[in-house]
């Protein structure tokens, strides 16, 4: 109960502040308010020269779990997602290198070069085992993650992921192909807008200033962007040959409404992984973990409780060496 009285405080003592305060500290403030609600600290990291954000929270003696964001997103992305798993386990939320809060090197963003960073990253927090969850971009490089490092993965989850082609093509590929012009990239604020009705089916409702905001800060920012778009394009990786050599369980998790990677993508992954579940929540879009994150974190607690599981008695019944 006291927890709950100090949360009300914090949301009214915020919420009060907001008012007086510009868009961007305005912004601050409610993630920062929602960071605390998950129970997440910003750190960072040096990697091979490169400064890496994070957010970090949950026991730090239990197993790990690490979120890798979507393209032109970042680590913030997984607050609301991430509030029901640090209870139990230890979480890593990560900005990639040239998103968020880390360092924008100059070379590549494909996804096989964020893989490796990725790797190096796991690699100086010294974590040995963990599970893994990436979202559209972040499930594209979470998957070769998981085919390259399969000692390494407990457990998979790809959320509306890229890397593969779908039998049926998604309203954005069709727009791509048949009208120029990416959905993606904001080059005004009115696409803005565009872009949230391309990503939600229902579009969250932010107050005038802050949505403001964030179309400018999406102006301001697309050409790097587009030049991690063009980087993910012309260096494009297929997922369908990394697939079969993924160990680990694997969950597919998609909205059924998905206008960028259509849910079809399921019936191109499934064939080829060796032990793949799916679930497909109903009237979501491109992104569940922002649309429907409490029923999303349900269905993804569920998978790797049981795949913690399956792992302990692996490790019971295997051969002494």
């Amino acid at each position: 109960m006291k927890k709950l009285i100090l949360a009300v405080l914090v949301l009214l003592t915020a919420a009060g502040t907001a008012l007086y305060l510009s868009p961007a500290a305005q912004l601050a403030v409610y993630q920062g308010v929602e960071q605390w609600r998950a129970g997440l600290h910003a750190r960072s990291i040096s990697v091979n020269d490169l400064k890496v954000s994070y957010y970090e929270g949950g026991p730090q003696g239990a197993e790990t779990v690490l979120l890798v964001h979507g393209f032109g997103a970042d680590k913030s992305t997984w607050l609301w997602f991430a509030r029901d798993l640090t209870e139990r386990y230890h979480v890593i939320a990560v900005d990639l290198p040239g998103f968020g809060d880390s360092d924008r090197p100059n070379g590549s963003y494909d996804v096989g070069t964020q893989t490796e960073r990725l790797a190096a990253f796991v690699d100086a927090l010294g974590i040995r085992r963990l599970h893994l969850a990436g979202h559209s971009m972040g499930g594209h490089i979470a998957a070769l993650y998981a085919a390259r490092y399969p000692e390494q993965v407990t457990s998979l989850t790809l959320i509306a992921n890229a890397g593969v082609t779908a039998p049926r093509r998604s309203p954005f590929f069709q727009r791509l192909e048949e009208q120029g012009g990416n959905p993606l990239l904001v080059d005004s604020e009115p696409q803005f807008d565009e872009l949230l009705d391309w990503l939600f089916v229902a579009p969250p409702q932010l107050p005038e200033r802050l949505h403001q905001y964030l179309a400018q800060r999406a102006v301001a920012d697309s050409a790097h962007q587009r030049e991690v778009f063009e980087h993910l394009r012309d260096r494009y990786v297929p997922l369908e040959p990394e697939l079969p050599r993924i160990q680990a369980p694997t969950l597919l998790l998609w909205g059924d409404q998905d206008r960028i990677l259509d849910v079809s993508s399921i019936e191109a992954m499934q064939p080829l992984l060796k032990d793949a579940s799916v679930v497909i929540i109903k009237g979501c879009g491109h992104a569940p973990i922002l649309e429907r994150p409490q029923e999303s974190a349900a269905d993804y607690l569920k998978f790797i409780d049981q795949a913690s599981l399956q792992a302990a008695e692996a490790r019971r019944t295997a051969p002494r060496q």
